[in-house]
């Protein structure tokens, strides 16, 4: 009987505190990062064989890449994270076994969206590897070892909020510290606060997408030079995640507002990158068609921005946003993360 897994992770919004999930910033002073999983995801399909190769199709992308099954793969320029996962996988849980199936994945978001969709990718590849191999990981595991792929096999520059977000799923208050020490805290909100909440936003989609790896290699740079100005914006993101958590449990959605604003001017003081001329203008155009605050979600440089308004406002504001030829959502919260299941075909 032949089988296939599937497998999903949701995707993220940064509500605060963003950046200082890095290392060279939380190993020195601890992070702290507050966001949320939406109704959007990272999709995975997994289909063993016993052809003696490995195929990977980004449908979303366009792109397939094919090899001779062995221990070690070379890592792909095309499909890093892909050969990356497998070689992991294999050294770590196979005894270096090669493997031989189909894994074939796409995303709701494009690449660069700010809503991490690699690194939920990346747990989204992992949770179908956890199904099919029967492998003792937990969520924690799942997220430390989709942040190692990332950071130290592959090499790319990153914060940690987002492979937690997508494994644990819903609203998520996370501590980070040195040594590796990471605490996960769900937040039990209100079910009145969470649909005022999903009332009050909407995304839109800048049409530019960015590099983040880049925006945050200068904001490492900055904290590791030991740069004031941009330790300081993190010391006040920190803050504003603190303030902004408390808001969000007691349903006081002035002081929400306020924390997103107040983190969005202290995260465009991390790095000359994070914002320019087009993020700004958007900015302002949102200010004056009904939004009280707004942030670009992720590392900043494009992507999608985070509008909050009143939900009286949410329809005039999203005929202006439409207006400019981007994409405009409004997505609901989702409480459950990645999530893997098999089916057996006779």
């Amino acid at each position: 009987m032949k089988s296939l897994i599937r497998s999903k992770a949701p995707l993220r919004l940064g509500l605060a505190g963003g950046g200082t999930d890095i290392a060279t910033y939380y190993n020195m002073y601890g992070g702290n990062v507050l966001n949320a999983t939406v109704d959007m995801y990272a999709y995975c399909t997994l289909e063993p064989n016993e052809s003696g190769k490995v195929v990977f199709i980004a449908a979303d992308l366009d792109k397939r890449e094919e090899y001779y099954a062995s221990s070690r793969l070379e890592m792909s320029k095309t499909l890093p994270l892909h050969t990356g996962i497998y070689n992991r996988i294999v050294s770590d849980f196979c005894q270096n076994k090669s493997l031989s199936f189909t894994l074939t994945t796409y995303s709701d978001a494009p690449a660069g969206s700010g809503l991490g969709s690699s690194s939920t990718m990346v747990v989204a590849i992992i949770k179908a590897f956890v199904e099919w191999l029967n492998l003792p990981l937990g969520e924690y595991d799942i997220a430390a070892l989709a942040y190692k792929i990332e950071r130290e096999d592959i090499g790319l520059a990153g914060g940690k909020q987002d492979q937690y977000a997508a494994t644990f799923g819903g609203f998520n208050f996370m501590e980070f510290y040195e040594n590796e020490r990471v605490i996960v805290n769900p937040l039990r909100l209100k079910r009145w606060i969470r649909n005022e909440l999903e009332a009050s936003l909407v995304l839109y989609y800048t049409g530019v997408s960015r590099e983040s790896a880049n925006i945050i290699k200068e904001q490492i740079e900055h904290t590791q030079k030991g740069d004031n100005k941009n330790i300081e914006s993190m010391h006040e993101l920190k803050k504003q995640s603190l303030l902004m958590k408390e808001a969000l449990l007691k349903g006081d959605f002035k002081e929400f507002s306020q924390c997103l604003r107040n983190g969005w001017m202290a995260k465009r003081n991390a790095a000359a990158s994070i914002s320019n001329s087009f993020l700004d203008e958007l900015y302002q155009f949102a200010m004056d068609n009904g939004a009280e605050s707004a942030k670009i979600s992720g590392a900043g440089g494009g992507g999608f921005m985070m509008i909050y308004c009143n939900p009286c406002s949410r329809i005039k504001l999203i005929r202006a946003l439409k207006e400019k030829n981007g994409i405009v959502l409004t997505p609901s919260f989702t409480e459950i993360g990645t999530q893997a299941w098999t089916i057996y075909n006779s």
